[in-house]
Order: structure tokens, then sequence, then C-alpha cells
């Protein structure tokens, strides 16, 4: 029986994220969600399972919305935030989404204000 696009997605997740915790060798992930409205983006200790940082395109006055910049906002924000609580390294967890369009943007202003992955 065929997957659905959905248990597609999960199943590629899934086989992300443990790849992720063999190669992590004890850094932090940078967990990214896009869903269609919005981008959400958290730097979490998977040894304590703990959340660090976290940042979302909904806070601030203006709700910027899902399109790119939005996307390179919330990179720049997570990246200061982590940068604040001593956090430089990390791995990159797309969560089973395609490195293009707004998960690239994120990705790039992360790396740009100083995250390493």
């Amino acid at each position: 029986m065929a997957l659905s696009p959905r248990q597609q997605m999960a199943r590629r997740a899934q086989r992300n994220r443990t790849r992720l915790k063999s190669l992590a060798n004890g850094r932090l992930r940078l967990s990214v969600f896009r869903s269609d409205k919005n981008i959400y983006a958290q730097i979490i200790d998977d040894a304590n399972g703990v959340t660090v940082v976290a940042a979302s395109s909904l806070e601030g006055d203006k709700k910027q919305g899902s399109n790119q910049a939005a996307a390179s906002e919330v990179g720049k924000l997570v990246a200061q935030r982590a940068i604040e609580k001593g956090v430089k390294d990390v791995v990159f967890d797309r969560g089973g989404y395609i490195y293009h369009g707004r998960i690239k943007a994120l990705a790039e202003a992360a790396r740009e204000a100083g995250l390493n992955f």
C-alpha cells in the first residue's frame, strides 16, 4: 500500500532525525517547522529534552507571515538568541522539508548571524 504524502514526510523526518543523532556528537539541534502561514525555529537539547531557544514569525508587533523575508528574520532572531545563551554549534534539522525556499532562507540567515552548521 502506498504512503500518503503526510506519511511520506513523517517517515522522511524520522529518518533525518535518526541520522542527525548519529552525526551530532553532542551538539544541539536547530529544528524548523513550516506551516502554511508561519515558520518556527527552535534549538533543542535532546540529551536533557529541553528547548533552549525558540523564535517564530508570530513574534513582534507586526506579524510577518510566511515568505522568505519572514524566514530570514526568524533565522537571524534564533541565531542571536542562541549566541546570547552561548550556543554556536548546532546540527540543522529541516524536519523532512526540502532545503529550498523558506527553509533555505532561514538556514542562510542563521549562518550569517553566527551559527555554525
